[in-house]
Protein backbone atom coordinates (compact mmCIF):
# COMPACT_ATOMS: atom_id res chain seq x y z
CA UNK A 1 0.00 0.00 0.00
CA UNK A 2 2.38 2.71 -1.08
CA UNK A 3 0.73 6.02 -1.52
CA UNK A 4 3.45 8.69 -0.86
CA UNK A 5 5.70 9.48 1.48
CA UNK A 6 5.77 11.85 4.72
CA UNK A 7 7.99 15.43 4.71
CA UNK A 8 8.94 14.48 8.53
CA UNK A 9 10.85 11.68 10.59
CA UNK A 10 7.95 12.22 13.15
CA UNK A 11 4.59 13.39 13.82
CA UNK A 12 5.20 15.52 16.75
CA UNK A 13 2.82 18.42 15.98
CA UNK A 14 0.77 19.66 13.21
CA UNK A 15 2.23 22.42 12.55
CA UNK A 16 5.27 20.30 11.03
CA UNK A 17 2.93 18.99 8.47
CA UNK A 18 2.71 20.40 5.24
CA UNK A 19 -0.74 20.36 3.58
CA UNK A 20 0.46 17.86 1.01
CA UNK A 21 1.55 15.50 4.10
CA UNK A 22 -2.07 15.72 5.86
CA UNK A 23 -3.82 14.88 2.23
CA UNK A 24 -1.16 12.08 1.99
CA UNK A 25 -2.55 10.84 5.95
CA UNK A 26 -6.29 11.28 4.90
CA UNK A 27 -5.90 9.36 1.91
CA UNK A 28 -3.93 6.38 3.34
CA UNK A 29 -6.33 6.38 6.12
CA UNK A 30 -9.03 5.97 3.20
CA UNK A 31 -7.90 2.48 2.22
CA UNK A 32 -6.90 1.55 5.82
CA UNK A 33 -10.22 2.34 6.63
CA UNK A 34 -11.27 -0.27 4.28
CA UNK A 35 -9.05 -2.74 5.84
CA UNK A 36 -10.81 -2.75 8.68
CA UNK A 37 -14.44 -3.86 7.06
CA UNK A 38 -12.71 -6.90 5.40
CA UNK A 39 -13.60 -10.63 7.30
CA UNK A 40 -9.63 -10.57 8.27
CA UNK A 41 -8.97 -6.91 9.89
CA UNK A 42 -5.06 -7.32 9.48
CA UNK A 43 -1.98 -6.48 6.92
CA UNK A 44 1.09 -7.68 7.17
CA UNK A 45 2.51 -4.10 6.67
CA UNK A 46 4.32 -3.50 10.14
CA UNK A 47 5.04 -7.48 10.57
CA UNK A 48 9.01 -6.55 11.41
CA UNK A 49 8.41 -3.99 13.35
CA UNK A 50 8.42 -3.03 16.85
CA UNK A 51 6.13 -0.15 18.97
CA UNK A 52 6.29 0.82 22.22
CA UNK A 53 3.29 2.71 23.59
CA UNK A 54 4.69 5.14 26.75
CA UNK A 55 1.60 6.71 28.52
CA UNK A 56 2.95 8.73 31.36
CA UNK A 57 -0.49 10.53 31.58
CA UNK A 58 -3.86 8.82 31.91
CA UNK A 59 -5.39 7.45 28.80
CA UNK A 60 -8.02 4.74 27.56
CA UNK A 61 -9.30 6.12 23.85
CA UNK A 62 -6.17 7.35 22.54
CA UNK A 63 -3.96 4.03 24.13
CA UNK A 64 -6.56 1.40 23.08
CA UNK A 65 -7.26 2.95 19.42
CA UNK A 66 -3.07 3.14 18.90
CA UNK A 67 -2.53 -0.40 20.19
CA UNK A 68 -5.57 -1.61 18.10
CA UNK A 69 -4.02 0.32 14.74
CA UNK A 70 -0.81 -1.23 15.80
CA UNK A 71 -1.81 -4.94 15.75
CA UNK A 72 -4.06 -4.42 12.90
CA UNK A 73 -0.93 -3.48 11.35
CA UNK A 74 0.87 -6.48 12.57
CA UNK A 75 3.58 -4.87 14.54
CA UNK A 76 4.71 -6.67 17.66
CA UNK A 77 3.49 -4.17 20.41
CA UNK A 78 4.73 -3.02 24.27
CA UNK A 79 3.01 -1.37 26.25
CA UNK A 80 4.44 0.96 28.90
CA UNK A 81 2.42 2.72 32.01
CA UNK A 82 4.23 4.78 33.98
CA UNK A 83 2.08 3.60 37.40
CA UNK A 84 4.23 0.68 38.38
CA UNK A 85 7.30 1.29 36.93
CA UNK A 86 10.80 2.64 37.48
CA UNK A 87 9.35 6.30 37.05
CA UNK A 88 7.66 6.43 41.03
CA UNK A 89 11.50 5.38 41.84
CA UNK A 90 12.38 8.05 40.59
CA UNK A 91 13.75 7.64 37.08
CA UNK A 92 14.35 9.78 34.70
CA UNK A 93 12.26 10.09 31.33
CA UNK A 94 15.85 10.06 29.62
CA UNK A 95 16.93 7.07 31.71
CA UNK A 96 13.55 5.19 30.81
CA UNK A 97 13.78 6.06 26.87
CA UNK A 98 16.69 4.75 26.50
CA UNK A 99 16.17 1.46 28.58
CA UNK A 100 13.25 1.23 26.66
CA UNK A 101 15.16 1.91 22.81
CA UNK A 102 18.18 -0.55 23.99
CA UNK A 103 15.54 -3.39 23.36
CA UNK A 104 15.21 -2.32 19.66
CA UNK A 105 12.36 -0.53 19.55
CA UNK A 106 11.57 1.12 16.70
CA UNK A 107 8.87 3.68 17.14
CA UNK A 108 7.57 5.27 20.44
CA UNK A 109 4.09 6.78 20.57
CA UNK A 110 4.22 9.06 23.78
CA UNK A 111 1.71 11.12 25.66
CA UNK A 112 2.90 12.93 28.06
CA UNK A 113 1.47 15.70 30.66
CA UNK A 114 4.16 18.23 29.74
CA UNK A 115 4.31 20.19 26.87
CA UNK A 116 7.64 19.85 24.75
CA UNK A 117 7.99 16.24 25.82
CA UNK A 118 8.13 14.89 22.31
CA UNK A 119 10.25 17.58 20.76
CA UNK A 120 12.71 16.70 23.57
CA UNK A 121 12.78 12.91 22.81
CA UNK A 122 12.40 13.49 18.88
CA UNK A 123 16.08 15.19 19.23
CA UNK A 124 17.51 12.29 21.57
CA UNK A 125 16.60 9.20 19.88
CA UNK A 126 17.04 7.09 16.74
CA UNK A 127 12.90 5.76 16.62
CA UNK A 128 10.50 7.56 15.05
CA UNK A 129 8.48 9.26 17.77
CA UNK A 130 4.46 9.81 17.59
CA UNK A 131 2.65 12.70 19.83
CA UNK A 132 -0.44 10.71 21.41
CA UNK A 133 -0.85 14.07 23.35
CA UNK A 134 1.77 16.38 25.23
CA UNK A 135 0.38 18.98 27.44
CA UNK A 136 -1.51 21.87 26.52
CA UNK A 137 0.87 21.80 23.28
CA UNK A 138 -0.82 19.10 20.52
CA UNK A 139 -2.60 16.03 19.65
CA UNK A 140 -2.22 15.76 16.32
CA UNK A 141 -3.57 12.47 15.55
CA UNK A 142 -7.03 13.91 16.70
CA UNK A 143 -6.86 16.34 14.72
CA UNK A 144 -6.16 14.02 11.98
CA UNK A 145 -8.98 12.30 12.79
CA UNK A 146 -11.35 15.13 13.41
CA UNK A 147 -10.43 16.14 9.61
CA UNK A 148 -11.25 12.56 8.88
CA UNK A 149 -14.49 12.58 9.92
CA UNK A 150 -15.72 15.69 9.28
CA UNK A 151 -14.51 15.06 5.46
CA UNK A 152 -16.30 11.79 5.24
CA UNK A 153 -19.57 13.46 6.72
CA UNK A 154 -19.34 16.82 4.80
CA UNK A 155 -17.83 15.32 1.62
CA UNK A 156 -15.30 17.77 1.31
CA UNK A 157 -13.13 20.39 4.02
CA UNK A 158 -12.08 23.39 1.79
CA UNK A 159 -14.61 25.79 2.75
CA UNK A 160 -16.54 23.73 5.54
CA UNK A 161 -17.32 26.05 8.72
CA UNK A 162 -15.85 24.09 11.81
CA UNK A 163 -16.49 25.60 15.33
CA UNK A 164 -14.41 24.85 18.45
CA UNK A 165 -16.51 25.06 21.70
CA UNK A 166 -15.50 25.49 25.49
CA UNK A 167 -12.09 25.16 27.11
CA UNK A 168 -9.38 26.09 24.08
CA UNK A 169 -7.17 27.22 26.55
CA UNK A 170 -6.15 24.24 27.91
CA UNK A 171 -6.75 21.85 25.41
CA UNK A 172 -4.29 19.81 22.94
CA UNK A 173 -7.53 19.00 20.69
CA UNK A 174 -8.23 22.77 20.08
CA UNK A 175 -4.70 23.72 18.84
CA UNK A 176 -3.91 20.88 17.17
CA UNK A 177 -7.00 21.07 15.07
CA UNK A 178 -6.86 24.72 14.62
CA UNK A 179 -3.56 24.34 12.67
CA UNK A 180 -4.88 20.97 10.76
CA UNK A 181 -8.04 22.48 9.59
CA UNK A 182 -6.91 25.77 8.55
CA UNK A 183 -4.08 24.15 6.60
CA UNK A 184 -7.24 21.89 5.13
CA UNK A 185 -8.94 25.10 3.60
CA UNK A 186 -12.26 24.48 6.42
CA UNK A 187 -13.00 28.28 8.09
CA UNK A 188 -12.60 27.85 11.66
CA UNK A 189 -13.97 30.01 14.40
CA UNK A 190 -14.08 29.35 18.47
CA UNK A 191 -16.40 30.09 20.75
CA UNK A 192 -16.06 30.12 24.76
CA UNK A 193 -15.93 31.44 28.03
CA UNK A 194 -13.35 34.20 27.95
CA UNK A 195 -11.39 32.76 30.78
CA UNK A 196 -11.10 29.71 28.68
CA UNK A 197 -10.00 31.13 25.50
CA UNK A 198 -6.23 31.80 24.80
CA UNK A 199 -5.43 35.89 24.19
CA UNK A 200 -4.25 35.66 20.81
CA UNK A 201 -6.71 33.51 18.86
CA UNK A 202 -7.76 36.37 16.64
CA UNK A 203 -3.98 37.90 15.84
CA UNK A 204 -3.50 34.06 14.69
CA UNK A 205 -6.52 34.17 12.51
CA UNK A 206 -8.90 32.44 14.58
CA UNK A 207 -12.13 34.35 14.93
CA UNK A 208 -13.67 34.35 18.63
CA UNK A 209 -17.47 34.54 18.78
CA UNK A 210 -18.97 35.55 22.40
CA UNK A 211 -22.57 33.97 22.01
CA UNK A 212 -22.92 30.07 21.16
CA UNK A 213 -26.58 30.32 19.47
CA UNK A 214 -25.18 33.03 17.22
CA UNK A 215 -21.89 30.57 16.72
CA UNK A 216 -24.16 27.23 16.22
CA UNK A 217 -25.83 29.38 13.87
CA UNK A 218 -22.57 30.14 11.67
CA UNK A 219 -21.06 26.73 11.61
CA UNK A 220 -21.32 23.82 9.34
CA UNK A 221 -19.89 21.35 12.32
CA UNK A 222 -19.54 21.87 16.29
CA UNK A 223 -16.12 20.42 17.36
CA UNK A 224 -17.26 20.60 21.72
CA UNK A 225 -14.34 20.21 23.84
CA UNK A 226 -13.79 18.93 27.11
CA UNK A 227 -13.43 21.20 29.86
CA UNK A 228 -10.04 20.09 31.18
CA UNK A 229 -10.17 20.08 35.33
CA UNK A 230 -6.78 18.28 35.64
CA UNK A 231 -4.81 21.68 33.98
CA UNK A 232 -6.20 24.26 35.44
CA UNK A 233 -4.75 25.39 38.71
CA UNK A 234 -7.10 27.69 39.22
CA UNK A 235 -10.93 28.32 39.33
CA UNK A 236 -11.97 29.31 35.51
CA UNK A 237 -15.50 29.34 35.93
CA UNK A 238 -18.20 30.19 38.78
CA UNK A 239 -19.64 26.70 38.51
CA UNK A 240 -20.03 23.76 35.88
CA UNK A 241 -23.94 24.74 36.48
CA UNK A 242 -23.00 28.12 34.70
CA UNK A 243 -20.75 26.91 32.18
CA UNK A 244 -23.63 24.45 30.76
CA UNK A 245 -26.12 27.03 30.73
CA UNK A 246 -23.95 29.28 28.20
CA UNK A 247 -21.80 27.17 26.68
CA UNK A 248 -23.30 23.34 26.92
CA UNK A 249 -24.75 22.25 23.95
CA UNK A 250 -28.70 20.43 24.55
CA UNK A 251 -31.18 19.29 21.97
CA UNK A 252 -33.68 22.53 22.35
CA UNK A 253 -30.54 25.12 21.01
CA UNK A 254 -30.18 22.78 17.90
CA UNK A 255 -33.95 22.61 17.37
CA UNK A 256 -33.78 26.68 17.03
CA UNK A 257 -31.24 26.41 13.96
CA UNK A 258 -32.18 26.80 10.66
CA UNK A 259 -29.87 23.92 9.61
CA UNK A 260 -28.63 20.39 10.91
CA UNK A 261 -25.11 20.33 12.52
CA UNK A 262 -22.70 17.68 13.10
CA UNK A 263 -22.01 17.43 16.40
CA UNK A 264 -18.18 16.25 17.30
CA UNK A 265 -16.72 15.58 20.77
CA UNK A 266 -12.77 13.99 21.44
CA UNK A 267 -13.72 12.75 24.69
CA UNK A 268 -14.50 11.83 27.13
CA UNK A 269 -17.56 13.63 27.72
CA UNK A 270 -18.72 15.43 30.74
CA UNK A 271 -22.53 15.08 30.27
CA UNK A 272 -25.03 17.68 31.30
CA UNK A 273 -21.87 19.96 30.65
CA UNK A 274 -20.73 20.39 27.58
CA UNK A 275 -23.41 18.12 25.92
CA UNK A 276 -26.41 16.71 26.88
CA UNK A 277 -26.98 13.19 26.21
CA UNK A 278 -29.58 13.47 24.00
CA UNK A 279 -26.90 15.54 21.74
CA UNK A 280 -23.85 13.11 22.30
CA UNK A 281 -26.23 10.21 21.32
CA UNK A 282 -27.97 11.64 18.59
CA UNK A 283 -28.10 11.91 15.22
CA UNK A 284 -26.02 15.28 14.97
CA UNK A 285 -23.13 13.28 16.70
CA UNK A 286 -20.44 11.39 15.20
CA UNK A 287 -18.71 10.97 18.34
CA UNK A 288 -18.26 6.85 17.54
CA UNK A 289 -17.21 8.00 14.20
CA UNK A 290 -14.60 9.75 14.97
CA UNK A 291 -13.60 6.83 18.03
CA UNK A 292 -13.33 4.24 14.33
CA UNK A 293 -12.07 6.46 12.52
CA UNK A 294 -9.08 6.93 14.83
CA UNK A 295 -7.93 3.42 14.21
CA UNK A 296 -7.79 3.93 10.70
CA UNK A 297 -5.82 7.08 10.55
CA UNK A 298 -3.41 5.95 13.50
CA UNK A 299 -3.05 2.94 10.82
CA UNK A 300 -1.73 5.77 8.24
CA UNK A 301 0.75 7.54 10.01
CA UNK A 302 2.27 4.32 11.31
CA UNK A 303 2.33 2.59 8.16
CA UNK A 304 3.88 6.53 6.69
CA UNK A 305 6.28 6.49 9.31
CA UNK A 306 7.23 2.98 9.01
CA UNK A 307 7.93 3.53 5.13
CA UNK A 308 10.77 6.31 7.00
CA UNK A 309 12.34 3.81 8.50
CA UNK A 310 12.97 1.81 6.02
CA UNK A 311 13.45 4.17 3.68
CA UNK A 312 14.91 7.47 5.12
CA UNK A 313 14.91 10.75 3.91
CA UNK A 314 17.64 12.77 3.64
Amino acid sequence: MKTGTLSTRHLIAIKDLSENDLDLILQTADQFLEVLYRPVRKVPSLRDLTIANLFFENSTRTRLSFELAEKRLSADVVNFSSSGSSVSKGETLSDTVRNILAMKIDMLVVRHAHAGTCRYLADRVDARIINAGDGAHEHPTQALLDAFTIRQKMGRLRGVKVLMVGDVLHSRVAMSNLFCLRKLGAEVRVTGPATLLPPHLEDMGFPVMQRLDEALEWCDVANVLRIQHERQAIRYLPSLREYALYFGINKARLQKLSHPLVIMHPGPINRGVELQSDVADGPHSVILQQVENGVAVRMAVLYLLADQIRNPIS
